[in-house]
C-alpha cells in the first residue's frame, strides 16, 4: 500500500494564537514525481497525494492507518519553547 505521513502542521505564521492547532493530518507521499514538460512543475498520476485526511486525535489518525493497512511514519511535534519576558528588564541592566 502507499506510505503516509501523520503529523500535526505548522500554525500560520500570520496568526499568533494556537486555539486551531489540534489536527492531526494523515497525508500520503509522493512515490514517483515526474517534470511537466510544458511547464517545468512537478506533477504525478498519483492521485492520493492530493487527500489529506484531518482527524482530532494521534489515536485516531494511526488506528484508521493501521485498519486500512497503509504504512504510515509518526512525526510527533515539537515543544515550544517561551521566555518569559518584562518590559521592566530594559531598564534593569
Amino acid at each position: 500500500m502507499k506510505k503516509a505521513i501523520i503529523y500535526i502542521p505548522n500554525k500560520n505564521p500570520m496568526q499568533s494564537g494556537l486555539s486551531k492547532n489540534g489536527k492531526w493530518i494523515l497525508e500520503f507521499k509522493t512515490e514517483n514525481p515526474t517534470k511537466n514538460p510544458l511547464m517545468g512543475w512537478e506533477s504525478s498520476s498519483d492521485t492520493y497525494t492530493e487527500l489529506k485526511l484531518e482527524f482530532s486525535s494521534k489515536e485516531s489518525a494511526v488506528n484508521y492507518a493501521k485498519k486500512k493497512r497503509i504504512d504510515f511514519e509518526l512525526i510527533e511535534p515539537r515543544k515550544r519553547k517561551t521566555v518569559k519576558k518584562s518590559y521592566a528588564d530594559n531598564f534593569l541592566k
